[in-house]
């Protein structure tokens, strides 16, 4: 495995800039996680990676070797798509074995057998060996195409929300599948993805990157809990963040310059009336078994937040009384504003 640097990188498509002078460290060993929207730059980014564009600015470093203007085929890089991209008429074994037989690499014939049945083993499909790729399900054809990969022990493995085409079971498995994998061969990985489900569980880091430039890098935590701007902050957190305009909450001390609050679930509780003045009205109740989906209407406003389905069942219309505990204030740009009240 190897570090990745890329340093202030632009690149451009017209008058479209899809990249915008944007450095990142990948280290040894990491899972990193680009997480952003269709359009923000996440595969053009993993491309200039591979050597499949050419950045109008920049520089890539793999290992501590300028590769920026060398072929794909010399910077010793795996990509998993999207879409399976499997040969139809080859076997699971023959799909997995073809990056080894390729004459640049010219690898042994018993260190292509013992090379394929490990990475079988690893993703629990020895067992499929023999079947040709159009028996398999739809799980099983994306173990393939990440296996195809991993055969191949490069020096970083970039991955193109592979496994978005799935179903949500399937989606979920594979998740801890990959992330174990990761950890068992101390895998150096770059994958971008638009689900925040995705970015959080498998991360070592998330880089938030929107219209080209990475807004933010950190643990997922650091994200969640201090992202640095309103845009970062709602690309996390299921129930969505909450904002409200702070002239709201004109009974409730807020920084000086906030023009927007921040609200997550755990930032709002709910009760019963009790001489509190903020007070909102239940719209409705989403039961979804183990917690509670509230929507509650304050002053026009809609905001969501949890609530213990074994506690005091509450009702659409009725009213309640809320309070704020540590939300998150941003300025009239979207920006942080650290929470010192003064």
């Amino acid at each position: 495995m190897a570090d990745v640097i890329l340093r202030n990188i632009t690149k451009r498509f017209g008058t479209v800039e899809a990249v915008r002078e944007l450095s990142l460290a990948i280290n040894d060993g990491e899972f990193l996680v680009l997480l952003g929207p269709s359009g923000a730059g996440k595969t053009t980014t993993l491309r200039l990676i591979t050597g499949l564009e050419t950045p109008d600015a920049g520089s890539v470093m793999i290992d501590g070797r300028d590769v920026t203007h060398d072929p794909p085929g010399s910077r010793d890089i795996a990509f998993v798509f999207q879409q399976y991209s499997l040969y139809p008429h080859l076997t699971v074994y023959d799909n997995l074995a073809f990056p080894l037989r390729s004459p640049a690499r010219r690898v042994p014939g018993p260190v292509i057998r013992k090379r394929v049945e490990q990475t079988a083993e690893l993703l629990h499909i020895a067992s499929k060996l023999n079947n040709r790729a159009t028996r398999l399900s739809g799980g099983e054809m994306q173990r393939v195409a990440i296996g195809r990969a991993l055969v191949r022990d490069p020096s970083i493995y970039l991955m193109d929300e592979p496994l978005s085409s799935l179903d949500a079971k399937l989606r979920s498995e594979l998740r801890i599948e990959l992330k174990r994998i990761q950890l068992e061969l101390g895998a150096t990985i770059l994958y971008v993805t638009h689900d925040q489900v995705e970015a959080m569980t498998m991360a070592s880091r998330i880089g938030v990157i929107k219209d080209g430039q990475l807004l933010q890098l950190g643990t997922p935590r650091e994200i969640y809990e201090s992202p640095s701007s309103s845009y970062v902050a709602s690309r996390l957190g299921t129930p969505q963040i909450n904002f409200l305009p702070a002239r709201l909450l004109s009974d409730v001390a807020v920084p000086p310059e906030t023009e927007t609050v921040g609200i997550r679930t755990e930032h709002l509780k709910v009760g019963a009336r009790n001489g509190g003045r903020m007070v909102g009205r239940v719209h409705r109740v989403e039961h979804l078994g183990e917690q509670n989906h509230v929507h509650l209407d304050y002053k026009g406003e809609m905001l969501v937040t949890l609530a213990d389905p074994h506690q005091q069942p509450l009702e659409a219309g009725q009213e309640v009384e809320l309070h704020l505990v540590h939300p998150l204030y941003f300025d009239r740009a979207g920006q942080r504003i650290p929470a010192v009240i003064h």
